[in-house]
């Protein structure tokens, strides 16, 4: 008794310990400190929140995002993917467990005449039916190890969609404000202009101006006039986007997204660009997108050992624990119960080379998969070194805009007076109304790219999205 229960112990742990196929590492490309270094890293390890866009201290920002996050379809799609992998993991790992049904039967059998049987026979049957395919080469846990992957897999895609979508809100919402901005800086110039014309009507009826400086005026109003039916356009395009991110009907957000009381874009947004720079070693390996390269990567090389399992002797058993009676009325009894059991080998012997190849296939896949996996992380680290010096640039491009505002805003006050004074001629004042409006736009575009800069920014570093 005590040699039976040592083989079978032997056994088991026989089966639960081969695996075939090989164990998953990470590949040794770009150790983390060439990336610090390739990334200029600060050394502080400071944690990215994932409620950066906070910062920017916009409530109406926080609201859109809070119900984008919570009502978008892109989000509620993504959640469902990470319940199916979690019921695909929980159906696949058990594929190699001993399985039981209860069977019940009737039998009847006419012999042939022609056999030289007369008669019939017929029985019920009644039992419990099992059946257990062993995983003794692993292929049933590379299976598990797989599953697991594609579930961590989807749970990085859910962290990439709630990025991207928090993302694309913002985006959408500074251009919203930008374009809301420059409407207003439009019709206010606008309201200049006419009183300029007035003044140019005025001077023309008394002699002092031309047809020509009349029909400039004139030009002006109309150039700043046609300017705010396409910002009027592209308002109500940015508002029905935003309308869709949160999943809902456009024209739904219109009371919350009109004009505010005070436009962020107005001024330039402070941001310490020393804080670039304090970002976590782990950075570019917990970005979602690099997340879920390497878990494709750990799937596909799971699938390796799967081919691999094939190509090795299949043994399974089966059997069957019941009751047998010729009628119903006396199935079950103590002489009726009856056994059976089947255990069986499968042995892969010619199969045109097929079981060998997709041995092949499958680690020609995964050599591409690491692949991707290393283009994915040069990729990020292209992306958070580019969106950094974008962020630098922006706010010295910033600066010189600032400044061009003034010198400008100073010419077009002095043109207008020494005009009316009868000092210049209105092309002067033309040129410097054109040039003003023309600084103002590209003042506002600054300010807001400062935003959007820093939008693309925290989303190139994973959002402060990590791995559980």
């Amino acid at each position: 008794m005590k040699i039976t229960r040592l083989w079978l112990l032997s056994t088991v742990a026989f089966v639960s310990s081969c695996t075939v196929g090989p164990d998953y590492k990470r590949p040794q490309f770009f150790p983390d400190t060439d990336i610090a270094y390739s990334l200029q890293l600060s050394g502080k390890e400071k944690q990215v929140n994932k409620e950066w866009y906070k910062d920017f201290n916009d409530v109406f920002l926080n609201t859109l995002i809070a119900r984008g996050l919570q009502n978008s379809p892109d989000i509620k799609i993504a959640i469902e993917k990470l319940r199916q992998s979690r019921q695909s993991l929980r159906i696949n790992s058990v594929q190699n467990l001993p399985t039981i049904n209860a069977d019940g039967s009737y039998n009847y059998t006419k012999n042939s005449i022609a056999e030289g049987i007369r008669g019939s026979t017929d029985y019920y049957q009644v039992g419990l039916d099992a059946s257990w395919e062993l995983d003794i080469w692993g292929g049933g846990r590379r299976l598990t190890e797989s599953s697991l992957a594609m579930l961590r897999s989807a749970s990085a895609n859910l962290d990439n969609v709630k990025l991207s979508l928090t993302a694309e809100i913002a985006d959408n919402y500074f251009k919203l404000r930008q374009a809301q901005e420059q409407l207003r800086i439009a019709k206010n110039t606008l309201t200049l202009q006419q009183d300029l014309k007035e003044l140019v009507k005025d001077k023309y009826k008394a002699g002092l101006a031309d047809s020509i400086a009349l029909n400039q005026a004139e030009y002006l109003v109309q150039t700043t006039a046609m300017q705010i039916p396409e910002l009027e356009s592209t308002i109500e395009s940015y508002q029905n986007s935003l309308a869709i991110l949160l999943g809902q009907l456009p024209g739904q957000l219109q009371a919350l997204l009109d004009n505010p009381a005070s436009n962020p874009v107005a001024d330039k947004f402070m941001y310490d660009l020393s804080n670039l720079y304090d970002l976590p070693l782990s950075v570019v390996r917990n970005r979602p997108d690099i997340r879920i390269a390497e878990a494709s990567l750990i799937a596909q090389n799971a699938k390796v050992g799967i081919a691999i399992s094939q190509l090795f002797p299949n043994l399974s058993i089966s059997g069957f624990l019941g009751w047998q009676a010729k009628h119903l009325s006396h199935l079950i009894n103590s002489n009726t119960d009856m056994y059976s059991y089947a255990p069986a080998i499968s042995l892969p012997i010619f199969h045109w080379g097929a079981l060998v190849n997709n041995v092949e296939l499958q680690k020609s896949l995964t050599a591409e998969q690491i692949e991707l996996y290393k283009a994915s992380i040069l990729t990020a680290i292209s992306e958070i070194k580019t969106s950094a010096e974008n962020i630098k640039q922006e706010y010295r491009r910033n600066l010189a805009t600032v400044e061009a505002l003034k010198a400008q805003q100073q010419v077009a006050d002095l043109t207008r007076i020494k005009y009316s004074q009868g000092l210049l001629e209105f092309s002067d004042v033309l040129t410097a109304e054109q040039n003003l409006l023309s600084a103002q736009k590209d003042y506002i575009s600054a300010n807001a790219n400062i935003y959007l800069n820093l939008i693309n920014f925290y989303k190139v570093i994973g959002g402060g999205y990590t791995s559980i």
